[in-house]
Parts: C-alpha cells; structure tokens; sequence
C-alpha cells in the first residue's frame, strides 16, 4: 500500500477531505484526469495546477474555502503555470471569465525575442529525439521515498505532508515499486512564446477582476525575469485595477499553508459575486480541479 495514502488518513479534516469524485477526458495526446468538489449543481471554479504538478495541489486549499461561492460567470483560480494558461484563456474569452486568482504568477510569462525562436526549434528538436528513442521512454521502478526524493528535489518548496499528496496522484504502484504517471513530454523545451508586447497586449484584454498572490520566498525570489518584464506586467495589472498582495511563504503556500491564503482567496471571490439576489437563492459551490 502506498504509504501517502494511508497516512493520508490521519490528515487534519479541516484541511484534508476527498474529492466528491474523479473526472477523465480523452484527449488527442492521451487522457487528462482531475477531481471534482461540491455538488454537481454548484457553479464551477476551474483550478489550474502548476507545471509537473497534479490537481492535488489543490487538496489542502479546496476545503477552506466555503460551500457557498456563486457567480454567473466561469471563475479560475491558477498556480505557477497554470496561472499563466489562466491569463491567456481570460484574454482570448474575457467573456466566459469574471473572476481570477493568480497563486505566485504573474499571469503571464513573457519571452526575450531574441530566444523565442530558439526555444521553438530545440522544442522541436526535442520531441523528433524523444519520439525517437523508445528506450528512454521505459518506466523507472523506485521505492515510495526515492520517488518522494525525486519530487522534492524537483520542487524544494513542498512540505513532507505536500509531497506524499501530489504523489497519490503522481505515481502507481507496480512490481517493485513505485513509476511516475506524468507525460515526460513536459520535460521538453516548450515552443509557445509570447514575447512582452503579445503578454501585455494580452493583458489589456482581461476584463475579469484579477488578484495576484506573489509569495515572498517563491518563483520570483529566485527566478527573475529579464529586461524588468516583471515590473511591467505588475503596473499594468495595476493599471487594470487588480489587486496584488505580497504574501509570506514559499511557491507551494495554497499547498503547505492553505490556512494563510484560504481566507484571502474566500474575501476577494465573495466581494466579487455579481448578483447577490441568485446567491441569496443559490447555496451550493462545485470546484472542479
């Protein structure tokens, strides 16, 4: 038995609870999977999870937040790169978006010109090499710790606790072991770039109420980015009205701490609700990670 799932019991309630259920779709590349909280006939709040993670980032943070967040539109909240598709979905359907929650993102992630079409060549060079060598595709069988030890080295932000949560989603158990159950594809040189001028733009074309929660000791204590593009993509969120709040903690805060932002998170999206007369009518709230 996978020792995260069984010490996965003992979590606090108030922090820890299951998903109501599991959704899969069948995509062209193979199959995404997720989890869905709240009734059914809730209004869904899409949560995006970061890069090489899973939905279970969201497993501490989802209970916090009340049972009673409706809204007529379509609401997101993204951490890390799943913040960044969210500023993109919202700037191409500013229509489909009232609300959005930007966890240690800027929304954006803006490319120097000069590396853009590097980064789309070796992107494909990269996919032809793997599409290629069968061989590097086989599965690693490691124990539960070394697979932990594998995550954590990845992501130096996570808790123990966080850790064996991602992991009950990030590897199956097999004879021997432990293998990872992530596409390593996303290891690949990623070959869509926007440079500052397409980011901004983009930007400009958000019409949601946006609010940023930039960690302290997160992506952006060691990860700058060139040019002052980090500057500008926050004055013109200024400039849009969002809010931005620098708050302690690390990368991985909603996860290891979602006590500190669940209350935050909770005020910014109830002060958003658009019309109080269907929510005093409307009790009921679905996440769908």
């Amino acid at each position: 038995m996978l020792p995260a799932f069984t010490s996965l019991r003992h979590f606090s309630t108030t922090t820890m609870r299951r998903a109501v259920s599991e959704f899969r779709m069948t995509v062209p590349w193979g199959e995404m999977r997720g989890q869905v909280w709240g009734p059914s006939n809730g209004r869904p709040v899409l949560c995006l999870h970061g890069w090489a993670d899973n939905s279970g980032t969201f497993s501490t943070l989802i209970p916090l937040l009340p049972k009673a967040l409706q809204w007529k539109q379509f609401s997101i909240i993204g951490h890390s790169m799943g913040g960044n598709v969210a500023g993109i979905f919202s700037a191409l359907y500013p229509e489909m978006v009232d609300a959005v929650v930007l966890l240690d993102t800027y929304g954006f992630l803006p490319t120097q010109m000069t590396d853009m079409f590097k980064n789309m060549r070796k992107g494909i060079d990269d996919q032809i090499h793997y599409d290629n060598k069968t061989d590097e595709r086989k599965e690693r069988v490691y124990t539960y710790e070394k697979a932990k030890e594998r995550l954590k080295a990845a992501n130096p932000f996570l808790s123990d606790q966080s850790a064996d949560i991602l992991l009950e989603r990030a590897v199956r158990e097999v004879e021997g072991g432990f293998v990872f159950t992530r596409d390593f594809r996303i290891n690949l040189k990623n070959i869509v770039n926007n440079n500052i001028e397409q980011c901004l733009h983009m930007l400009s074309l958000v019409k949601a109420r946006v609010m940023l929660l930039l960690a302290k000791d997160g992506l952006f204590k060691t990860f700058t980015l060139p040019n002052g593009y980090g500057d500008m993509i926050q004055k013109s969120w200024t400039d849009q009205k969002a809010t931005i709040l620098n708050i302690e903690g690390d990368h991985h805060i909603h996860l290891n701490k979602p006590e500190s932002v669940a209350s935050i998170i909770t005020d910014f999206l109830q002060s958003h609700s658009p019309d109080e007369t269907e929510n005093e009518s409307n009790k009921n709230q679905s996440s769908k990670l």
